[in-house]
């Protein structure tokens, strides 16, 4: 997706300034209690249903399907099978939402959960939350699931390891990991070392002719954009760190059997983050649910929306009662979307667009609606407003677009919202808002 890697880039730099979370040593594997019940299953020749949740380092064609078809090299007495839960742009702070629909309801004996990346312009306390959360939350629904943290690298996270150092994420990630004696891998250390070595260019482009092949004089080009890396090189060199780090993760010596859960690292964790479908009872009349058979974006997004709805006549709303501490929505950006008003209890309402200067093309996203509030009763109205935002200035926020001057009718002239589902750390309640 167009929109991770400019966001990537820039995160660094942002944790950076408003966090002094202290930085681990950078090592490339960190075996803690190791990974003994998928280990026990592989050996004794039975499936072993592998998660992997995460960003669009993990949507790619790249270290995700690598490890799975390694896992079944390695034991061909087993069969291991894939349960794909990644999203392009998005953080731990989503996926402890949607950790139940998109991994824990397919029953995974193994999760690798990579936001290293995504993470990368978080606070340390929204970090520890989500991602304690989606750990807790996995074991309470079966503690036998092994799970594993995996970082990813920018190229702006290269000073950091170069220095010995996690960057900010995964420093943070690896007090959970301690925590709960989760074992980490960190896929690009490696990357790093090479890099710094010179013996590997970390953006640039594959080599097409001879001439380009003898130009790098043996180097690896690892990616194309700073933040994805090549199928072909860089997410070999992932899939490099995973074996020999599973190598050493295998002799841990632990026996298996379930997790204990000890007391939580943060209190107001996130394990009690769910999603809650839309319902034409949180909904005015004027909003229709989109048929996958017939709708292309109902379609694109049913496995991670199963219901979506489209409003775009101004006063349509979602109304709330709730009792809990937050509460987004989880919904669609694109050309065609138009911004809401949320009011949350008697305080005055505000205008969010839902439109930005990626919105050539529709993607997930999740709008804040309630955050860290008193755990009491609330109540949330969100309505589509009448006039469009400044769609052709916002698209100018980016260099690409600069050359667009006007908008076609038909793709951006609209106050569309697509929204599918309630994101909450609490309960919805019967009732309109």
């Amino acid at each position: 997706m167009l929109a991770t890697a400019a966001l990537a880039l820039g995160a660094i730099q942002v944790a950076k300034a408003q966090d002094t979370t202290p930085l681990r040593d950078a090592v490339e594997c960190r075996e803690r209690r190791g990974l003994p019940n998928v280990f026990a299953k592989w050996w004794a020749g039975k499936e072993v249903r592998v998660g992997y949740l995460g960003g669009s380092i993990t949507a790619q064609n790249g270290w995700r399907p690598k490890t799975l078809a390694w896992f079944n090299r390695q034991h061909p007495n087993s069969t291991s099978v894939e349960i794909n839960a990644a999203i392009g742009g998005t953080g731990s702070d989503l996926g402890v939402f949607r950790l139940a629909q998109d991994v824990l309801s397919h029953k995974p004996d193994l999760l690798f959960v990579e936001f290293a990346v995504n993470d990368g312009g978080a606070a340390t306390d929204r970090i520890l939350k989500a991602m304690e959360g989606i750990v807790r939350q996995t074991w309470k629904a079966n503690p036998t699931t092994d799970i594993c943290f995996v970082y990813t690298l920018t190229e702006g996270m290269l000073g950091d390891l170069d220095s010995g150092k996690f960057p900010h994420a995964a420093s943070v990630m690896e007090q959970v990991a301690d925590h709960y004696g989760i074992p980490s891998i960190h896929l690009g250390l490696e990357v790093a070392h090479l890099h710094q070595a010179g013996k590997l260019v970390f953006t640039g482009q594959l080599p097409k002719t001879d001439a380009e092949v003898a130009a790098l004089a043996g180097k690896t080009v690892f990616s194309p954009d700073g933040v994805h890396p090549y199928e072909s090189t860089g997410h070999e060199l992932y899939l490099a760190a995973i074996q020999r780090s599973f190598a050493k993760i295998e002799q841990a010596g632990v026996a298996p059997g379930p997790h204990e859960i000890p007391k939580a690292l943060v209190a107001d964790n996130w394990e009690h983050a769910k999603l809650v479908p839309l319902s034409a009872l949180m909904l005015s009349k004027g909003w229709r649910k989109l048929d996958p058979a017939v709708d292309q974006k109902a379609n694109q997004y049913k496995r991670y929306l199963p219901d979506l709805w489209k409003a775009n006549r101004p006063g349509e709303t979602i109304s709330l009662r709730f009792k809990g501490t937050s509460v987004l929505v989880y919904d669609l950006l694109g050309p065609d979307c138009g911004q809401v008003s949320i009011q949350v209890d008697q305080l005055p309402a505000y205008i969010v667009p839902r439109f930005d200067a990626y919105c050539t093309y529709h993607r997930l996203a999740t709008l804040p609606v309630a955050d860290s509030v008193p755990d009491t009763i609330h109540t949330a109205t969100i309505r589509l407003q009448r006039d469009q935002p400044d769609k052709l200035k916002i698209l100018h926020q980016r260099r690409e677009n600069t050359g667009i001057t006007t908008l076609n009718p038909k793709v951006y002239d609209d106050t569309a919202w697509y929204a599918g589902a309630v994101l909450i750390i609490g309960d919805v309640l019967p009732g309109h808002g």
